[in-house]
């Protein structure tokens, strides 16, 4: 479960187990097996209104909802004490499990989970993915494709005869107080049905991603349910569970899932292997809160505040500035329900939009190109050492880089952009990489090198990506050398060379 904090001292989790979805509509649904004849089972729906029992659809459908379990090896730091006695202080590896949920969604075994279930914690490095069938059958699986973004994968089992499956419904048509029930794998307990209401349509939890947009549920669901599906009474999956709202870590009745129409069309593209392309402008916002409605003149819960404009960006070239008050975008309507981040998202790239906003009290509307959506590790990178970003320059949010250059300089490196450049005081055309972390213990922490220092060269050869500097480590090995000559650029200082012994 990877937790996110928030002020008030609740943390909105993601529960370990996979979740991704492809849409089927107006198809009776259940768990459903290919015949010869091309017949389906009878679907087994109960009457309308409080069901006496979940019992009949519950066995219809628990056979397609499979236990996803992953078996990674993860590098863990070596006993700090370790150098002080002569031992070596090489990085150790170790095995972990990670559990979670998914569901078939069709014959030939295409398995719906979520990104998180399947991956690698930290450093680490999935091995083997497993999916368990309620009768305990195991199957080795095949990842397929994934998307960080909206926390969707999608593996492949085989076997033989037919699987059960399950088929997606729609669940723009789910409704505040409508039963819904989960079934999953909680705490590794496989075959777990728990059942509940809708609580809320389209939540937008504040986390400001792109796809900040889920079914609220009050249906029990715990860590390990992630993947698992949400089934309206017709036995369609009209959400794939991903996180609970928890102070403690259980269920408190506070329950998130991604919605089938959101997750069916990026399903349906990474079983065929596309790439999955989103909008993006290039600036960063900030909602529209009362005090900031307020102060602009502008009415309550409606639109979004520009803080920043990326240079070179679609925004930029649009004209967008910051203190901008985007109200439409696409002929859409930006609410709290219907963010900026997910409406942009959902716009193909490319493709030229209108924007209405407001700038100093005055309505006005812009043309944009919208640009290509860098991936979440791209982002990622950006916001690491954003000044402005939560944690700021936290030594723990570090990328590392080239194994080399972490044990023959005891420093970790990732690609300067022209984004972190900016970020980081330097010209957008600044070439070198940055210093995402700092061993204190080595020569390259004793002389003061610290996160956030570009290296613009290595013995006077310029790099411009991490690979440059393990060349550079290379070649000073081999030709005898005991230290490398870094040239180093800080924020507000000139750049100075720095001779860092090699270890």
């Amino acid at each position: 479960m990877k937790p996110v904090r928030y002020a008030y001292g609740i943390s909105a989790a993601l529960l370990i187990g996979g979740a991704t979805i492809s849409l089927v509509t107006g198809v009776p649904a259940g768990a459903q097996v290919a015949q010869n004849d091309e017949k389906q089972m009878e679907s087994v729906v109960p009457r309308a209104g409080a069901p006496s029992s979940f019992a009949d659809l519950t066995q219809q459908l628990q056979p397609a909802v499979v236990n996803i379990s992953t078996r990674q090896r993860l590098q863990v730091p070596n006993n700090p004490l370790a150098q002080f006695f002569g031992m070596p202080t090489a990085p150790q590896t170790r095995e972990a499990q990670s559990l979670g949920s998914g569901f078939i969604i069709s014959a030939d075994g295409y398995v719906v989970t979520n990104n998180h279930v399947i991956t690698a914690e930290g450093q680490g490095q999935v091995e083997t993915i497993t999916v368990t069938m309620p009768d305990g059958t195991e199957y080795p699986a095949k990842l397929i494709g994934r998307d960080a973004a909206s926390d969707l994968a999608v593996l492949k089992i085989a076997r033989p005869k037919p699987f059960p499956f399950v088929k997606f419904g729609d669940s723009s048509q789910a409704r505040v107080g409508d039963w819904v029930i989960a079934i999953g794998n909680p705490f590794g307990l496989g075959g777990t049905v728990t059942a509940g209401i809708v609580s809320a349509v389209y939540r937008n939890t504040g986390s400001g991603g792109a796809y900040d947009r889920y079914i609220q549920t009050d249906a029990s669901i715990n860590r390990g349910n992630s993947g698992g599906p949400m089934f309206d009474m017709e036995g369609n999956v009209i959400g794939i569970n991903n996180a609970i709202f928890s102070p403690s870590g259980g269920s408190v009745g506070i329950g998130f899932a991604i919605p089938a129409e959101i997750a069916q069309p990026i399903v349906a593209k990474l079983m065929k292997g596309e790439a999955i392309e989103r909008g993006y402008l290039g600036i960063r916002i900030q909602p529209i809160n009362e005090d900031l409605a307020d102060s602009l003149g502008i009415p309550h819960n409606r639109g979004e505040f520009v803080q920043a404009v990326e240079p070179g960006q679609a925004a930029e070239k649009a004209g967008l500035k910051a203190g901008d008050v985007i109200l439409r975008v696409d002929g859409q309507d930006v609410t709290p329900d219907q963010t900026l981040s997910f409406l942009v998202a959902n716009i193909q790239p490319g493709k030229r939009i209108a924007i209405d906003l407001i700038r100093d009290g005055k309505r006005q509307t812009v043309t944009a190109t919208v640009g290509k959506r860098p991936s979440e590790e791209e982002l990622a990178q950006q916001q690491m050492f954003d000044p402005d970003a939560q944690g700021g320059l936290d030594g723990d949010q570090a990328t590392p880089g080239s194994g080399v250059v972490e044990k023959a300089l005891g420093i970790q490196v990732i690609r300067l952009t022209p984004q972190i450049a900016r970020q980081l005081g330097a010209a957008d055309n600044t070439q070198g990489v940055v210093i995402a972390g700092v061993d204190p213990n080595s020569d390259a922490g004793t002389k003061g090198l610290q996160r956030g220092d570009i290296i613009l060269s290595a013995n006077y050869k310029a790099l411009t990506q991490p690979t440059d500097l393990e060349t550079a480590v290379s070649t000073a090995k081999s030709s005898g050398r005991e230290a490398v000559l870094l040239q180093i650029q800080r924020r507000g200082r000139p750049a100075t060379y720095v001779p860092i012994r090699l270890r």
